[in-house]
């Protein structure tokens, strides 16, 4: 049966039993029947399942693998991590995130004035905040303040300028200031998509000549001891281990140049983000080539040795690797709403007494076809159809015509596919996936849920929750419930995608979109004013699961509201206009009002019988 490559992306997280996805953690709950539950307690559409169990996971792995590389290299600096709140920063993630990494002193990563007055709301007492990205003298006014509070911050260089403000700054407030870190422009790239977050031509941090200026003005504005890290990205998803290893000798060298310069409470080296994440359902596309004890290891070993030649300390270790701790943790669930060809069934099929030839021969081809001749008789349904249509463009064949040739075609498909499958004979099949796709209509936003895929062609695991012991037997496109034609993920012959033919109107079928708990929630938009899902905080325990919370989708005012809509006005509108209707009596009027006020106060997702 297949699995969908979850012995690849699924880190050990998920497993299939019984024929079902289910959480590798404690009672092993089957995900279906979690989802189950929530619609039964009343919230249909798609649905965003937050497992904290998995954020601690990769917490631990990070400290561990890192503390395990120190004490195997005789490592003598330390290692610590904060989380960059761009990558997520809803409450349902953040709020578990720092609890969770309070024994680790893990900290948080700001970018902007609003991620920063959250970090210093929520992070831990004594945990590390660093505030990279470009800052005005309010920015860093909110820095000081951090500090002036006791929070350990840095606030990290991007230009010279900004470290002007600072000088500045310090002279006219109070005693308490913060670290200083200096972001630097490396030569070293990164590869992939994000790569030109590194690099020379980066969009951040100083050159070498920068550098030593910068060191210099903190020398003459006596703010050098606050000079404390230095800090490089070479991108969100480093996809390959060597560019790491030469951008980690690049910058250790850095590293003790600057404390030649005199920079003696230089003591940390942050590596940015990058630590990736394996997306791939496929063995033969995986997106890392290293693991994260491998990581961990090379970062040690590389920044130990030049320590060791330049006879300098060895620096603490800092990483923020926001994708890896946040993408396991949240899974998307979305219900399949229709089938393309569900429409077509035999009972539709109204032949006449008179058929033209071509259809006559579609109808054999349907009631004769067998394992021996199913390809052949596939392939010839699908040249019949194409006749069919240019006979009915150039006027000799007319609608009902047409309509049987294409249910006639679908059936044909539809038995070839089961009869090869029978067969065996995964070649045959293969060939003619493109031919017989289906398109399964999934009630959920593409660019709401997993932007990515639209923006970047980032690929994200999809999988069935149940019916994991059937044979899946079509080739499947998934369409989104928008109306933009670019709200599909289509069927790729490199990167197939089969799933279960189902009637959606006897059955349930949902599909889960895996490893969206990175950037995917933050960057989501609200094409046709689908807002975020309906998420649920799912607690995995010895008795099975708990529901620790929910938080429901907007409802439609709400979204208006957001776009600056005087929502209150909307509804006066639609009352005077029902008011006013010639259409309807006063009774149905009440009773139309009442509908309005139920849709408005509900989410725009799709609702249907079932589903």
């Amino acid at each position: 049966m297949m699995d969908y490559g979850i012995d690849i992306w699924g880190n050990e997280n998920f497993i299939i039993k019984n024929g079902k996805v289910c959480i590798n953690h404690e009672k092993k709950p089957a995900i279906i029947d979690i989802v189950k539950e929530l619609r039964d307690d009343g919230y249909k559409g798609p649905l965003l399942l937050r497992f904290p169990h998995l954020i601690q996971k990769q917490i631990e792995n990070i400290y561990g693998n890192f503390n395990k590389a120190r004490k195997e290299f005789g490592y003598k600096g330390g290692f610590n991590a904060v989380y960059p709140l761009k990558v997520n920063q809803y409450p349902g993630f953040v709020k578990n995130l720092v609890k969770l990494g309070k024994d680790y002193n893990y900290g948080l990563e700001a970018g902007s004035k609003a991620e920063l007055l959250l970090a210093m709301a929520y992070n831990n007492e004594g945990a590390p905040i660093t505030v990279n990205g470009f800052k005005d003298r309010e920015l860093i006014n909110i820095g000081f303040i951090a500090a002036e509070m006791g929070h350990n911050i840095t606030l990290t260089i991007e230009g010279l300028n900004e470290l002007e403000a600072i000088i500045d700054i310090a002279k006219e407030r109070f005693k308490p200031k913060p670290n200083i870190g200096l972001r630097v422009r490396l030569h070293s790239a990164g590869v992939g998509i994000w790569a030109k977050s590194g690099g020379i031509n980066s969009k951040f941090g100083l050159t070498s000549t920068e550098l030593i200026e910068a060191v210099n003005l903190l020398k003459e504005n006596k703010l050098l001891e606050q000079f404390t890290m230095i800090h490089f990205h070479l991108g969100s998803q480093i996809t390959e281990i060597h560019p790491l290893k030469k951008a980690l000798n690049e910058a250790g060298n850095i590293y003790t140049e600057l404390r030649k310069m005199g920079a003696k409470n230089l003591k940390a080296i942050n590596l940015g983000g990058g630590l990736a994440v394996e997306y791939s359902q496929f063995k033969n596309e995986k997106s890392r080539n290293y693991t994260l004890r491998e990581y961990a290891n090379d970062v040690v070993f590389i920044l130990k040795n030049i320590a060791e030649q330049k006879k300098d300390l060895e620096p603490d270790i800092f990483i923020e690797s926001g994708r890896f701790v946040a993408a396991n943790h949240a899974v998307l669930i979305a219900p399949v709403l229709e089938l393309f060809s569900q429409e077509y069934a035999e009972n539709k099929l109204i032949l006449k007494k008179q058929n033209p030839k071509l259809i006559d021969e579609l109808y054999d081809l349907y009631k004769s076809i067998k394992p021996s001749n199913a390809l052949e008789y596939l392939h010839d349904s699908i040249d019949h159809l194409e006749s069919i249509l240019t006979l009915f463009d150039l006027g000799y064949v007319d609608l009902q015509d047409r309509s049987n040739a294409e249910i006639l075609t679908h059936l044909i498909t539809k038995k070839a596919i089961l009869l090869l499958g029978d067969k065996q004979n995964p070649a045959d099949l293969l060939a003619i996936q493109d031919e017989v796709q289906e398109r399964y209509l999934v009630n959920f936003s593409l660019f709401q849920s997993i932007p990515d895929f639209w923006g970047l062609e980032q690929n994200f695991p999809i999988m069935p929750l149940d019916r994991l012991d059937e044979e899946p037997t079509r080739s499947a496109s998934i369409w989104d419930i928008t109306c933009d034609s670019d709200g599909e993920i289509s069927y790729s012959k490199d990167k197939p995608l089969f799933l279960h033919d189902v009637d959606v109107e006897k059955e349930n079928y949902f599909l889960g979109f895996f490893l969206v708990g990175a950037y995917q929630e933050v960057l989501g938009m609200k094409h046709n004013l689908f807002t975020h899902p309906t998420e649920a905080i799912i607690s995995i325990n010895e008795k099975g699961y708990e529901v620790e919370g929910i938080i429901e989708a907007q409802s439609i005012l709400d979204a208006l509201e957001d776009l600056d809509y005087d929502i209150h006005a909307i509804m006066d509108i639609l009352n005077e206009r029902i008011s006013n209707s010639k259409l309807v009596n006063d009774k149905q009027k009440k009773h139309i009002l009442g509908e309005l006020y139920l849709f408005l106060n509900d989410n725009g997702y799709l609702k249907s019988i079932g589903v």
